[in-house]
């Protein structure tokens, strides 16, 4: 093989590592959340991490991240049954840093009406679909790989919900 083959091969290869590795990162993450996983959400954030979720809150800094977990409201949130269901992420990857968006629903278990029996599967009231938001996650590759410098998150139907997704396709390469 050719030195330019070698080079091109190598290039494919470290941006198929790159896309799989993002790809963990972001499907992991709403699972670390349900868990309260703080080590774990501690070394997926920079330091100087910033997690916007607009008229929810900003928190800025990994320490104030992770301590979201542990807050009363996350806490409370955990024992009532919550769970983070993320979709497929779509990747734009440029260089050592990466620009992700998705969807995320947030769905509870439904608390009222009568139980559903299905064969083989046990017996439930069913789960409530409470939000779906849109999601802009900007990663920087850091000494210990991707990590997440800004997250933004945005409720379907709000006013910067469109704008938040319309930006994947302004400021990134539709190739990526």
């Amino acid at each position: 093989m050719s030195d330019k083959t070698t080079g091109d091969l190598e290039r494919r290869i470290r941006a198929i590592e790159d896309r799989l590795e993002i790809y963990d990162l972001i499907a992991s993450h709403p699972m670390s959340a349900d868990t309260a996983a703080g080590d774990y959400i501690a070394s997926c954030w920079t330091e100087d991490g910033h997690f916007d979720r607009g008229d929810a809150g900003k928190v800025s800094g990994r320490a104030a991240i992770v301590q979201e977990v542990f807050g009363p409201n996350h806490q409370a949130a955990l024992a009532n049954g919550i769970a983070h269901f993320a979709s497929l992420p779509h990747v734009a990857i440029d260089g050592d840093t990466a620009v992700v968006t998705s969807y995320l629903q947030i769905i509870v278990p439904e608390t009222r009406g009568e139980p559903l029996s299905v064969s083989g599967h046990g017996e439930s009231r069913g789960y409530h679909l409470h939000r779906v938001s849109a999601n802009r996650w900007e990663l920087v590759r850091g000494a210990k790989g991707w990590e997440i410098k800004q997250r933004f998150a945005r409720p379907v139907g709000s006013p910067a919900f469109r704008e938040l997704l319309g930006r994947r396709f302004k400021d990134t390469k539709a190739a990526s």
